[in-house]
């Protein structure tokens, strides 16, 4: 149900008449210099709710403004974070949007998924947990281990949704392409046009063959 929506949602929506139609996810994709702009937009703003996430982080580690208490630089940052993971979400969604299959099929986009519901959990809990006796520790160089446990915890996190995204542009692991069987059934390659491709098979074929 899901895959029939995405392909809706990428050949259909917004399309006209007539051969050379395109739908509002084709024509967002073919606009290069749209596109290219909005590819940019995400990475900034992706930059920015990082960077601001990891000053707090390593704040809470105990490694960077020790003397400076984390209610301050918690404060001074957060409009910056909120703007920038409103942004990053926006244009998140839109070049989503723009390739709503290919992003379905692939593997280190489903990851990034993952890891970025398990990033969002982790600030949930930290302020609803672990911070609510903040006062308590505010200006303490060195903050309580569950502060600093969950400060470890969200740099891990947000590094590897970062690396994630960044392998996503690699076609290393490709629907209709011979891998191995685990990876195609992550990627529910059966569904998609390309099809899955047991990489197993197509060595026994070339040893066949042989």
């Amino acid at each position: 149900m899901l895959r029939a929506f995405l392909v809706w949602l990428q050949t259909q929506l917004g399309k006209g008449s007539g051969d050379l139609a395109r739908s509002w996810s084709e024509a967002l994709l073919e606009s290069l210099n749209f596109w290219s702009l909005l590819e940019g937009t995400h990475l900034l703003a992706l930059m920015l709710f990082a960077g601001t996430i990891f000053v707090v982080d390593l704040r809470l580690l105990g490694v960077t403004f020790r003397r400076t208490p984390v209610s301050v630089v918690s404060d001074r940052v957060l409009p910056l974070t909120v703007a920038g993971f409103t942004l990053a979400v926006v244009t998140g969604v839109a070049l989503f949007y723009a390739k709503p299959l290919f992003y379905y099929h692939n593997i280190w986009f489903r990851l990034k998924l993952v890891l970025l519901a398990f990033a969002l959990v982790n600030i949930a809990v930290f302020h609803v947990r672990v911070q609510r006796n903040r006062s308590d520790w505010d200006a303490a160089a060195r903050p309580p281990f569950s502060a600093r446990a969950s400060a470890a915890l969200s740099l891990s996190a947000w590094i590897v949704v970062i690396s994630l995204g960044r392998l996503i542009a690699y076609d290393w692991f490709e629907c209709g392409k011979p891998q191995p069987h685990f990876i195609n059934v992550v990627e529910s390659c059966a569904a998609s046009e390309a099809g899955a491709v047991e990489k197993h098979a197509v060595s026994r074929l070339a040893r066949a063959g042989a």
